[in-house]
């Protein structure tokens, strides 16, 4: 819902790169400074920049966690796919996110929430523990506490759980069904029968309401 074209974006988390390409190729932006803590995808999304004949216009640069080495009032909007989940302060991503953007600009993100602050319900901790992933998951209030005490305006939240609900079955039933010879050819049969039992787990808490993907948007004032 925000046009991109002809903006400077940044791109928090960026990984191998498709979710930043795309916001070139796909979505007109000028140029996406890609920004991310681990080296493993950077040759990954450079080369698919290349690929799709964007290279120009991407940069994917590693950072160390804290304030990004990054000018005041450079982007127009900051984005994030599903990666905002791993920056455990909400507060410093918001400020930091504040500070980088233009007057007018925009915050959009995708992530992964709780519906708590407290301590997760025994499901979500065995969830979190088959995921094994390093999560600072937060709730949606803490997230919209953030980014107002940020000084964002126009803060939207909305919840995605319904939609996930039937894509996250979905996805368990093409890891159970006649793919799953191709996905193990591809990362072995080890990582499938994880990924099937991490779904299993993930599932239980989508359907009680805990885990709850949600969209984020906020913009900096004019």
């Amino acid at each position: 819902g925000i046009d991109l074209v002809g903006k400077r974006v940044l791109d928090i988390g960026s990984g191998a790169g498709g979710p930043t390409v795309s916001l070139v190729a796909d979505h007109g932006a000028a140029f996406v400074v890609g920004v991310d803590v681990g080296e493993a995808g950077r040759d990954a999304a450079l080369s698919l920049a290349a690929r799709r004949g964007v290279a120009d216009r991407v940069d994917i640069r590693i950072v160390d966690p804290g304030p990004w080495p990054l000018d005041d009032d450079s982007f127009d909007v900051v984005f994030s796919k599903d990666s905002i989940i791993h920056i455990a302060d909400k507060d410093a991503l918001a400020a930091e996110a504040f500070r980088v953007l233009r007057p007018g600009g925009w915050f959009a993100a995708s992530d992964w929430l709780t519906d708590r602050d407290d301590e997760p319900s025994p499901e979500m901790a065995d969830y979190l523990a088959k995921e094994g992933l390093d999560f600072g998951m937060a709730s949606p209030a803490r997230y919209e506490a953030a980014l107002t005490g940020a000084g964002f305006g126009h803060v939207q939240l909305t919840n995605r759980n319904t939609w996930y609900r039937d894509v996250a079955r979905t996805e368990l039933a093409r890891l159970t069904g006649p793919e799953r010879p191709t996905f193990e050819h591809h990362v072995g049969a080890d990582e499938v029968a994880r990924q099937i039992t991490t779904w299993q787990a993930m599932i239980v808490v989508l359907d009680t309401g805990e885990h709850c993907p949600h969209h984020l948007r906020a913009q900096k004032p004019s």
